[in-house]
């Protein structure tokens, strides 16, 4: 399995699904699709003080992840 951690817990701002289909497939073009995989870059607390994210935007972004999996791979 190939984890692909496109969305960042960093930053609040989402990610484009659009986008993050078209990195999936661009990955798939080396690993079969069925053994890939959708996740954030890290944790939502990576550093100590945690990432300057909202209770929603770490919501918006794990649903983001839920529903372009789903798209995906079904």
């Amino acid at each position: 399995m190939v984890v692909l951690g496109l969305v960042t817990t960093k930053r609040g701002d989402l990610e484009s699904k659009d986008a993050l289909k078209r990195r999936i497939e661009e990955a798939s073009k080396y690993v079969d699709a069925d053994q890939l995989c959708l996740s954030p870059q890290c944790g939502f607390s990576s550093t100590v003080d945690g990432n300057a994210l909202t209770y929603d935007q770490q919501v918006a972004k794990l649903r983001l992840i839920v529903e372009t999996a789903h798209e995906v791979w079904g």
